[in-house]
């Protein structure tokens, strides 16, 4: 009797699980690399993104996989994100060259949610805390307006400049650290100025404006939209070859980030 209560128990339990489990997309059928389930994204922009990808992935055999969600089914983000990436094998099997971005778009009930899992073999190129600033400084703030493809595309471009070895870590990091701060030197600077100018003319009753005619407040969305197309410039890479081939086994340790907004 106890056998096969032990039995009846055991079969219980791999059926949950099962079910657990099937809460993982399946890997895509044809393969893809940007797989939008949430169609969060324009059909033009998944088709650009997929593009890319595959010619860097033609280029260096490195798979990066854009997955994009409704929901985590009450995994967390890095669990979910591991689970997938180990179920539909990204990047090469013996290189364990591929990375996933997972994106989980914020909701009126629920916070968005991102992370970067990277293979055994790239742990070292994008290392933990890089992964976490990549989302931090080029996913997250386009993905707190909205756009969605602007923060994918960048992060993709940074992911695919690292992994191809045209800069490290290290310069990355010293990079956006001297944009960080020449950002906030042309704003005091910018400020200073406007400041300067509606003193001079606010007796006059003119119009406030920056240079030949330019208004306050397009000079400042002018000023923003540097800011904001500044993060993730790394990396221009265009599209050829033909379909996507199919994910190779790869594996992954546990590295990455994540990251929510």
């Amino acid at each position: 009797m106890k056998r096969i209560f032990y039995s009846i128990n055991f079969l219980l339990l791999i059926s949950f699980l099962s079910c657990y489990a099937d809460d993982i997309p399946d890997r895509p059928s044809p393969p893809r690399l940007v797989n939008d389930f949430a169609n969060l994204l324009r059909s033009e922009d998944v088709i650009n993104l997929e593009k890319k990808l595959l010619d860097f992935n033609d280029q260096t055999s490195t798979q990066i996989a854009v997955v994009i969600v409704n929901d985590l089914h009450g995994y967390d983000r890095a669990e979910f994100t591991y689970r997938l990436a180990e179920k539909w094998g990204v990047g090469q099997k013996g290189k364990n060259n591929g990375i996933v971005v997972m994106v989980k778009p914020k909701t009126s009930s629920s916070p968005g949610q991102a992370f970067i899992a990277t293979g055994y073999g790239l742990e070292a190129v994008v290392p933990d805390a890089l992964a976490k600033r990549i989302i931090e400084v080029v996913m997250i703030p386009e993905f707190k307006v909205n756009n969605y493809y602007a923060g994918l595309d960048s992060a993709t471009n940074v992911l695919m400049s690292l992994t191809k070895g045209e800069f490290t870590a290290e310069e990355y990091n010293q990079k956006t650290n001297a944009e960080k701060g020449s950002s906030i030197a042309v704003a005091i600077i910018f400020f200073v100025i406007f400041f300067f100018i509606f003193f001079i003319r606010g007796r006059k009753g003119r119009q406030h404006s920056i240079g030949r005619g330019i208004p306050f407040w397009i000079a400042l969305s002018m000023l923003g939209s540097t800011r904001r197309s500044s993060g993730g410039s790394f990396g221009n890479f265009t599209s050829g070859g033909g379909g996507f081939g199919g994910f190779g086994g790869g594996s992954f340790g546990g590295g990455g980030a994540g990251g929510s907004w």
